[in-house]
């Protein structure tokens, strides 16, 4: 209760300020009533003293001391009977009240000193019971919208009417995550504003080039990320009503805020756990990794570029535990940055890695450099909140999921390769170093288009002589097309070899002398083996 909610009561009527006008939004927690000498000594902030001044009848000027005291101690106003032992208040206690804006207030004769501190007490208790009262109606209004499913648009939209202020959710990092106001009119705050760590208070701030106002209250999220509720103007202290509500708000958020939190935890490890064991093999087929891909928006039938990250050492976190710790920050704040960018990037972590899966879409013209564009914005807002360098391996354009598994390597090549040339914070994309990488890169469509061009013949054949014929001829172009090597090699006799080449260049219908010939025949067998991994 406020000095000048106080000196509206009904039951203290006759009450009157004489002094320090400007303290009457002075906060009274409690009431006291003392004629001791050494009242000085027993003062709370808080407070509001009521006397009879009889220790001072005889030198009233003494009573400075105690106002400048009280001043001191936060107390909330002097109450004085001035009609029973104090004819005058002295004008320099006045003045400096006035100038201290201590609230001096003249008590009416008719109620003792008891019933003064009665009824005041009974006052702020009535208040208190008020403000509680309205604490859980309120916090079970938000707490409604919430478990009925409104979500938490619909509890700003409540708040901010309640309240009379445009109410926005954010992160630690100013980005929204709800807002009540339309998303043109969200304001943009400099990159130099940065926050506390573990805010357990509300912050207000103004900004200089506009010179509007907002007030931060602090929702926990999750042990690692922290939220505010940005309001529009300063949120006094002594607004309690305003600041119980928002409170209430704050808590209903913070409780759904960690729902979804754990749940997007969940979520992410069923992911992680498919992508790893994607990538290791062990499905048994085909079929069930397309199947359980597309449980997780990832279509067969759509482009990717895998791209791996490393946190690059950090000489202050030695220890793996400090490094995963920090790691899973850093990497918790990119799923968070990638999760609403189009086209879509596909989030998992391996350990003290992390991937991203970029779709490519069709208009996007290079989209190794678009990769590397966002990348690049990782990288920077990395080291700006968390002051570590982070260095990307990025694969080739692959055509289908099924052949990220390939992708995935590539890009753990490339971040090896990057350490070679280059020390920290570095982004470096694959490069072929043979023919079977460079063949992965090749839409599988159309390397079995030319592979069955080139041995389409083949296939007229018993498929057990197929086998016999291609693995023949294989290792007979390996070893430069050496009878004797070729039949050494397969356990055979050399007339074989002869007859198995002669039947060969009878079913193609071409020379093996003829070199264009052997290159498409090299490549096309090379593909088959690719075709079969």
């Amino acid at each position: 209760m406020k000095v000048n909610q106080l000196l509206n009561v009904p039951d203290l009527e006759g009450m009157n300020m004489i002094a320090g006008q400007s303290g009457m939004e002075r906060e009274v927690k409690s009431v006291n009533m003392m004629d001791a000498p050494d009242i000085i000594h027993y003062l709370n902030k808080n407070e509001f003293l009521v006397t009879t001044a009889y220790h001072f009848k005889d030198h009233p000027q003494t009573l400075t001391n105690l106002v400048e005291a009280m001043a001191t101690q936060g107390c909330a106003g002097l109450g004085i009977k001035t009609k029973r032992f104090l004819n005058k208040i002295p004008d320099e206690v006045i003045e400096l009240a006035n100038e201290l804006s201590l609230p001096v207030i003249e008590l009416p004769l008719h109620l003792s000193l008891g019933e003064i501190v009665n009824h005041s007490l009974r006052a702020i208790l009535d208040q208190r019971a008020s403000e509680l009262t309205f604490a859980l109606e309120t916090h079970k209004q938000f707490t409604k919208i919430i478990m009925e499913g409104k979500g938490i648009g619909l509890l700003l939209q409540d708040l901010s009417q309640m309240i009379q202020r445009p109410v926005r959710l954010i992160d630690q990092y100013f980005k929204p995550i709800f807002q009540q106001t339309p998303e043109g009119t969200y304001p943009i705050f400099s990159e130099e504003i940065t926050l506390p760590k573990s805010p357990i208070s509300p912050i207000s701030f103004s900004i200089s080039d506009t010179r509007e106002t907002y007030t931060l209250f602090p929702i926990h999220i999750s042990e690692r990320k922290k939220g505010y509720l940005l309001i529009n103007g300063e949120v006094k202290k002594t607004d309690q009503l305003t600041s119980l509500t928002i409170e209430q708000a704050t808590n209903v958020i913070s409780f759904s805020l960690m729902k979804e939190s754990a749940l997007r935890q969940q979520g992410r490890s069923i992911r992680n756990d498919f992508f790893l064991h994607f990538i290791d093999g062990t499905f048994s087929s085909q079929e069930e990794i397309i199947g359980r891909a597309a449980e997780f928006s990832l279509r067969n039938d759509q482009k990717y570029i895998c791209v791996v990250g490393k946190i690059d050492g950090d000489k202050f976190q030695p220890s793996y535990a400090e490094r995963h710790e920090k790691a899973d920050v850093i990497y918790d704040f990119i799923e968070g940055e990638v999760s609403a960018m189009t086209p879509k990037i596909h989030f998992f972590t391996k350990g003290e890695s992390c991937i991203l899966l970029f779709e490519s879409e069709e208009n996007v013209l290079h989209p190794s450099m678009y990769c590397e564009s966002i990348l690049v914005q990782l990288q920077e807002r990395i080291f700006k909140y968390y002051e570590n360098t982070i260095s990307f391996g990025i694969s080739n354009l692959c055509h289908t999921f099924m052949d990220v598994k390939n992708a995935h390597k590539d890009a753990l090549d490339a971040l090896s390769q990057g350490k070679f040339s280059k020390q920290i914070g570095y982004i470096q994309t694959f490069q072929a170093k043979d023919i079977s990488e460079l063949l992965r890169m090749v839409p599988q469509e159309d390397l079995r288009n030319f592979y069955s061009f080139a041995l389409s013949k083949f296939t007229d054949i018993k498929i057990e002589e197929e086998q016999t014929l291609l693995d023949t001829l294989s290792v007979y172009l390996e070893t430069h097309c050496q009878i004797s090597e070729t039949a050494k090699r397969l356990f055979i006799h050399r007339n074989t070899v002869v007859y198995r080449i002669e039947k060969c260049e009878e079913i193609l219908g071409k020379s093996l002398k003829d070199s264009e010939t052997t290159l498409q025949i090299r490549l096309a067998l090379r593909i088959r083996a690719l075709l079969q991994n």
